[in-house]
């Protein structure tokens, strides 16, 4: 048995905490408090399931490193990291148990919640959203509203997509993504959605000069996240609150130290990554602001703005995207994320 060797009273907001056992133990030493008397034997910690979006790579650097550091052993966590693709499945594995916590955008949340599912918005990893739409370099489509009566390659159901037709007055016809760059790649007028920290670097490799329209400059601007079943909240909050602060320490550390243990755990399960293409992503993660965002605008790696998911929740009803009102409080919670 784990025993505390000290304990400590903490206030989240009107909410007062003793933590004690187990889960506080670990804390303490993220915290700069008294050390235990011995690690937690795996048997002891809580097993936590993550559910990515994709398959390993530096889009998941600081949960990575957090594993690989033993951070989140350090809060009493034993958590498996499953990878993702096409159809993972994540609102509803989230939602039935099959994972503890998972990676969705800010927009899928709400639309999933107002549908009825019970799923909670607790943190960010990305501040801003990392989707833009790929051109060729020499394209005539120099903005958004060139886009009219074009053809585009993307996930069908994405919400930016009537966003983006509204906004422009433009129709554009879509095929389903096919998550790669062949067609792309042999077709100078092709257009086709993307992520600023993944396919220019593959396209550039292949000796192809690409642009990119990311989303944020017409105004579609979302945070990526994890959530978490509504029950977990309830059930076992302090189990929420040492993902969180683990997740987040390695996050600063990955960004702003040394990524080889996250780099040498993706590279081994991912046969298809390359140690190019993690410094492409991780470079691009900090030079665009992704993970960090801009403090002068009281952003920071991990955290979450109410008004702001309320903006965003009020575009997604203007556009007709979002077709039951929704208050940011009714899909997101800030009282997990640690205080600044």
């Amino acid at each position: 048995m784990l025993l505390a060797c000290c304990q400590l009273k903490v206030h989240f907001g009107s909410v007062r905490i003793v933590y004690t056992g187990m889960l506080f133990s670990a804390l303490v030493v993220i915290m700069g408090g008294c050390k235990p008397h011995q690690e937690p034997s795996p048997s002891a910690l809580r097993k936590v399931v993550f559910q990515t979006d994709w398959f390993p790579q530096a889009e998941h650097g600081g949960f990575y490193q957090a594993l690989a550091k033993g951070y989140y052993e350090e809060v009493g966590l034993d958590v498996e990291i499953v990878s993702g693709g096409p159809g993972a499945a994540i609102k509803l594995k989230v939602a039935k148990g099959n994972a503890d916590f998972g990676m969705l955008r800010s927009d899928d949340t709400a639309l999933a919640v107002s549908r009825g599912l019970p799923l909670v918005l607790i943190a960010a990893t990305m501040q801003h959203d990392a989707e833009a739409l790929l051109v060729h370099a020499h394209s005539p489509v120099k903005d958004f509203g060139d886009l009219d009566g074009r053809t585009i390659m993307a996930p069908l159901s994405m919400a930016w997509i009537p966003f983006i037709q509204k906004k422009y007055g433009i129709n554009f016809s879509l095929i389903p993504t096919t998550y790669g760059l062949a067609t792309f790649l042999g077709d100078k007028n092709f257009i086709q959605s993307c992520f600023l920290t993944s396919e220019p670097y593959y396209a550039r490799q292949q000796g192809v000069a690409v642009r990119t329209l990311p989303l944020t400059a017409a105004g579609y601007d979302v945070y990526q996240g994890i959530v978490c079943r509504r029950n977990l909240i309830r059930t076992e909050p302090e189990v929420v609150r040492a993902f969180l602060a683990a997740t987040i320490r390695g996050w600063r550390d990955y960004l702003t130290h040394d990524p080889a243990p996250a780099d040498a755990m993706i590279l081994e399960r991912n046969g298809n990554m390359s140690q190019g293409q993690l410094d492409y992503s991780r470079k691009a993660l900090i030079d665009y602001a992704l993970v960090a965002g801009y403090p002068a605008k009281g952003e920071d790696i991990g955290q979450l703005d109410l008004k702001r998911l309320q903006g965003e929740i009020d575009v997604l009803r203007e556009f007709n995207i979002l077709e039951q009102p929704l208050r940011a409080e009714d899909f997101a919670t800030t009282d997990f994320l640690p205080v600044r």
